[in-house]
C-alpha cells in the first residue's frame, strides 16, 4: 500500500503491474534522454556566439530531427501495444467475481460456486483496532485466491464510481447500466488496499477497497463456510 513515504510506484502485486512498472522505467528513461539533449542543445544556442550569416536552409538536420523524434516513438509505442494485449479479456478465467459501486460502498457476489453475495462499508474511525489502517479497512474484504485468472465485472447501481487497486495496476470505471470487466491475476498472498477513484458524491473518500489474496486451498475452505 502507500505510505507517506512513497516516491514511486507501489510493490506489484500481478504481473500486470510489473509490466506496467517496467514500461514506466522505459518511458521515463527515454524521457530523461531526450530531455537532457534538448537542454545541452539550447545551452549551446543561449551561449554561443556564432552565427551563420547565409544560412537559409539544413535539409540534412531538418532530416534528422524528423527521423529521430519517429524511432523515439517506435520506441515507446512496441511495448505500450504489448501492454494492450496483456490487457486483453480473457476467454476462461478461473472465477469470477461482480463488484457493484453504491454510494458509498461496494457489494461484491460470488455467482460461480453459489450465492455469495456481500456489501463491504469502510470501518468507523471508532471501531478501529491499532492493525486497522484509518479511512482504508473495511468490514467486509473481497478475497481471492492468488495465482488464479480472475475475471472482474464492474458496475454500478446509481453513479459513476470507479473500481481501483494501484498495487495490482487495476482502474476500471462503474458504470450504470454497463458492465465492464478486467482480468486480474494476483502474484502473493496479502492485502492490497485501494480506493474509489471517480468522484462519486459526499462520501466518495470514504469507499475504500480492500482485497484479501489467500492460497486457492484455504479460498475453497472461505467458500464453504460461507
Amino acid at each position: 500500500m502507500s505510505t507517506w513515504k512513497t516516491l514511486l510506484l507501489q510493490d506489484s502485486g500481478s504481473p500486470l503491474m510489473e509490466q506496467l512498472s517496467f514500461f514506466h522505467d522505459h518511458t521515463l528513461m527515454i524521457l530523461m534522454i531526450v530531455t537532457v539533449l534538448v537542454s545541452q542543445l539550447m545551452i549551446s544556442l543561449f551561449f554561443n556566439k556564432f552565427i551563420h550569416r547565409y544560412l537559409l536552409e539544413g535539409q540534412m538536420i531538418e532530416m534528422i530531427w524528423t527521423i529521430l523524434p519517429a524511432i523515439t516513438l517506435i520506441f515507446i509505442a512496441i511495448p505500450s501495444l504489448r501492454l494492450i494485449y496483456i490487457l486483453d479479456e480473457i476467454n476462461n478465467p478461473s472465477l469470477t467475481i461482480k463488484v457493484i459501486g453504491h454510494q458509498w460502498y461496494w457489494s461484491y457476489e460470488y455467482s460461480d460456486f453459489k450465492t455469495i453475495e456481500f456489501d463491504s462499508y469502510m470501518l468507523p474511525s471508532k471501531e478501529l483496532n491499532y492493525f486497522n489502517f484509518r479511512l482504508l479497512d473495511v468490514d467486509n474484504r473481497m478475497i481471492t485466491p492468488f495465482e488464479t485468472n480472475i475475471r472482474i465485472i464492474v458496475t454500478a447501481a446509481d453513479v459513476i464510481h470507479s473500481w481501483t487497486i494501484p498495487s495490482l495496476g487495476v482502474k476500471i470505471d462503474a458504470t450504470p447500466g454497463r458492465l465492464n470487466q478486467v482480468s486480474l491475476t494476483v502474484n502473493r498472498s496479502g492485502l492490497f488496499f485501494g480506493q474509489c477513484s471517480e468522484i462519486c458524491g459526499a462520501n466518495h473518500s470514504f469507499m475504500p477497497i480492500v482485497m484479501e489474496s489467500i492460497t486457492p486451498k484455504y479460498f475453497m475452505k472461505w467458500v464453504l463456510n460461507n
